[in-house]
């Protein structure tokens, strides 16, 4: 079987999404090649998009915000009478990109991002994808704007069979929601223990320990946090990963070789084994990306949230905190009253975790794969 997966450069869960199938399809004998759509149409949009995603994201907050609710609450016809920029792009793309399916002859299409799904959208409405199965995967614990808008891609994968309620209510028919989980890479879903987690990262198992993270790009302040968490006057190995924001890794270990106190401070940069680190840690302080939530829920990590990207992580705050499985850190709840409370009450703990289990889909990569197999 020949399968092909279609990303775009936005944030780094897409195409971590994207790895997490291809890999797993791979290893089932599958042929997979993964594509960022734009890519093969213009390294310029490619990169506009790329930049422009994470500046808005970054600096211009209240705006993203709002173009994200208004497409959210109205769907596309909002903008039906000024066509979106992506969908200009897509119409006229379209052609290009349609050779290049020719010359790959997929016998499934894999979306992980609603732009490439329009774009498969587009040509399924031209005709020219007619036997070829197409898949989308929404990333994030909500239905993204547009994706409802994209009635020719059969089906639809999503975070939970909690949102299909939602997504019926948006006008995605039943049979076409596949609530598998978000995939994530398989090594998330392996069991294994806080003692050989600890041991393989030198930390003391029997201590309590806080994971901290701030996205793909390390957008997150830690030197604040960790300034909050260290006069809690709790003892804590604090694992500060910095991602590729060289800045904050320096300045967190400026931070650490000053130190004098009962906590231990690990800075790192970008890693390669989140998983084990997730492991050894009671619980995880990071921004609420749909991978990021989706690898904590299957290391069964309670979380909190902290500085979500307006739109897509908000809702995904909402999920998780409505749902009993994470908290939200605010101004009028700071980190350092969260991390108190919660390892002050083992029972919220041990609650947090049972929910998680119970919604968690540390299989979805495998249910996927075995579906389109």
């Amino acid at each position: 079987m020949r399968v092909l997966i279609l990303s775009v450069t936005a944030g780094y869960g897409h195409h971590a999404t994207a790895k997490a199938v291809s890999d797993e399809l791979t290893a089932k004998g599958a042929e997979v090649h993964t594509l960022d759509v734009y890519a093969y149409i213009s390294d310029l949009i490619r990169a506009t998009i790329d930049k422009g995603y994470l500046f808005s994201s970054k600096h211009m907050q209240t705006l993203y915000r709002l173009v994200y609710q208004l497409a959210e609450n109205n769907g596309a016809g909002y903008f039906s009478s000024a066509p979106s920029i992506i969908n200009i792009i897509n119409a006229l793309g379209a052609s290009k990109f349609a050779k290049v399916l020719t010359s790959y002859a997929p016998d499934v299409i894999v979306c992980t991002h609603i732009f490439a799904a329009q774009m498969v959208d587009e040509l399924k409405k031209r005709k020219k994808l007619d036997d070829i199965l197409t898949i989308g995967i929404v990333t994030d614990y909500t239905l993204h704007p547009y994706w409802e808008d994209v009635p020719r891609v059969r089906y639809i994968v999503i975070a939970s069979e909690l949102l299909t309620y939602r997504c019926t209510q948006r006008g995605i028919p039943a049979e076409r929601l596949l609530p598998f989980g978000i995939p994530v890479h398989p090594k998330f879903g392996q069991p294994l223990s806080r003692e050989d987690a600890a041991a393989q990262l030198g930390l003391d198992p029997a201590m309590r320990t806080m994971l901290l993270m701030g996205g793909s790009m390390g957008h997150a302040d830690h030197v604040k946090t960790l300034e909050r968490l260290t006069q809690i006057g709790l003892p804590l190995q604090l694992l500060v990963v910095c991602g590729n924001n060289q800045k904050m890794l320096h300045r967190v270990e400026r931070y650490t070789a000053r130190y004098e106190g009962d906590c231990v401070i690990r800075p790192y940069g970008f890693v390669h084994n989140v998983e084990v680190m997730m492991s050894a840690s009671d619980c995880i302080v990071s921004k609420p990306g749909g991978l990021t939530v989706s690898e904590a829920l299957a290391k069964n990590l309670p979380m909190l949230l902290v500085d979500p990207i307006p739109g897509h992580e908000e809702r995904n705050v909402d999920f998780l905190v409505n749902n009993g499985m994470a908290a939200l850190i605010t101004k009028h709840f700071p980190i350092d009253e969260a991390v108190y409370e919660l390892f002050t009450n083992p029972a919220r703990l041990q609650s947090v975790r049972q929910t998680m289990r119970a919604i968690a889909h540390p299989d979805a990569t495998a249910r996927l794969a075995d579906f389109i197999l």
